[in-house]
């Protein structure tokens, strides 16, 4: 590691300007391991002292307590995550620091998804912008800045990404709970261009009409974009039911695929008519169906029979994408009763030989124990099932392994034996 006066790499050199005048974070013994590991969070607790005041969004270094430089970062007092690193070298945050960041986070994407043109071009903590998400729907850019040094240099996000895409609009969506945890108050509308009604853009060569004023997240779930193709793949000839289907992502991907029927649920009536629409626009009207219901109730409403009845399956491949159950550990095992219960009677109403595709979207549940809930569900169900594919996010939303919250989305699919 260097000393605080020489640059990387170069004992003894002069100090880099990119440092001069930075406020320094020393952390505690034993503290420093997680960061040289790839963990951009430093908590509270894991500061010794500042060597002089840093200002909220300040660009501070970070050392160990035996003053070896670990890299620097965004400081703010007020959050439970006081740095958010940015790298192991000391450098200046500015509009040409974003075009790089996002240059290359841009060249993992069109490596691993190079036909698509609507996809996440930066993923806060898996491409070392902590605070930072840019969801690209074509021609426009939705902007997320849950980090307050983020928020404080919008202005040089915004003129790193015309350069970079020359987009039709940006538009801002900051309506995620985390600001609060930043000292920041809701934003939205538009940064820059001009942008009137939904945007229509292609995921697989389907179109979906998508308002990024007001839809899920920054307007749909593009981490499922790979998957809305693999899980189509269970589709041909089946009968299917796609639960909490919002636009209908899953559902149409199974229409198009061959799917001799696809029944739709979502309790909200907007998604509802947009997957409609999307329907209509694909030519997929023909063999799709849309429900405005709560998923819940529709179905306990199936599998409700009488003592010594028994339920009809009725379904070959059954989806089931639900919204986050649980944002902290502490409803964790509110959420694990509620995944049980929607596989239990999901499971009844699958036909032998059937295929289950489902997905959990909860940080805190992790793969093992999801899977734990449905082989709990299908015991009480008395049904047996074979794993045939395991599923996570799309390559647009990269994991690292040494950030645990990089790692949310899981999803099995399983072939019900008996």
């Amino acid at each position: 590691m260097e000393a605080d006066s020489a640059a990387p790499g170069l004992p003894g050199a002069a100090p880099n300007p990119a440092s001069a005048g930075l406020p320094t974070v020393l952390l505690r013994p034993g503290e420093a391991d997680r960061i040289l590991a790839g963990h951009p969070w430093i908590y509270h607790g894991s500061i010794l002292r500042l060597t002089h005041p840093a200002a909220d969004g300040d660009l501070v270094q970070v050392k160990d307590h035996r003053q070896r430089l670990l890299g620097v970062g965004f400081y703010n007092s007020r959050s439970k995550i006081n740095v958010r690193m940015l790298g192991p070298e000391r450098v200046p945050v500015d509009q040409a620091f974003f075009e790089t960041r996002i240059k290359a986070a841009l060249a993992v994407r069109r490596r691993h998804m190079p036909t698509a043109t609507s996809f996440r071009v930066v993923n806060a903590e898996s491409d070392f912008l902590s605070g930072l998400i840019v969801d690209k729907y074509n021609d426009v850019l939705v902007v997320q800045t849950s980090a307050l040094a983020m928020d404080q240099r919008k202005p040089q996000i915004v003129a790193a990404l015309q350069k970079l895409f020359s987009p039709r609009c940006i538009l801002e969506r900051n309506d995620t709970a985390f600001r609060k945890f930043e000292g920041l108050a809701d934003a939205n509308g538009v940064l820059a261009g001009e942008l009137t009604g939904p945007v229509t853009i292609q995921l697989n060569g389907l179109s979906f009409e998508v308002d990024l004023t007001a839809g899920h997240k920054t307007g749909l779930y593009l981490d499922q974009q790979v998957n809305y193709q693999q899980v189509a793949a269970f589709a041909p000839g089946a009968q299917v039911l796609d639960c909490f289907s919002f636009l209908g992502g899953f559902g149409l991907h199974a229409a198009r695929a061959g799917a001799a029927h696809v029944h739709c649920l979502d309790q909200s009536a907007d998604a509802v008519a947009a997957g409609g629409r999307n329907a209509a626009t694909n030519g997929l009207t023909a063999n799709c169906t849309f429900e405005t219901v709560n998923v819940f109730d529709w179905l306990k409403a199936k599998t409700a029979v009488q003592p010594h009845e028994r339920v009809i399956p009725q379904f070959d491949t059954i989806i089931l994408d639900p919204p986050s159950f649980t944002r902290s550990r502490a409803t964790v095992p509110d959420a694990l009763r509620g995944y049980k219960e929607i596989h239990l009677r999901a499971l009844k109403l699958l036909r032998a030989g059937g295929t289950l595709a489902t997905f959990c979207c909860s940080h805190h549940v992790d793969a093992v124990t999801f899977q734990a809930v449905v082989l709990d569900a299908a015991f009480d169900a008395r049904r047996v099932l074979r794993r045939v594919a395991t599923y996570s996010q799309s390559p647009d939303h990269p994991i690292i392994p040494a950030i645990a919250e990089t790692e949310y989305l899981k999803g099995f699919a399983f072939e019900v034996v008996r």
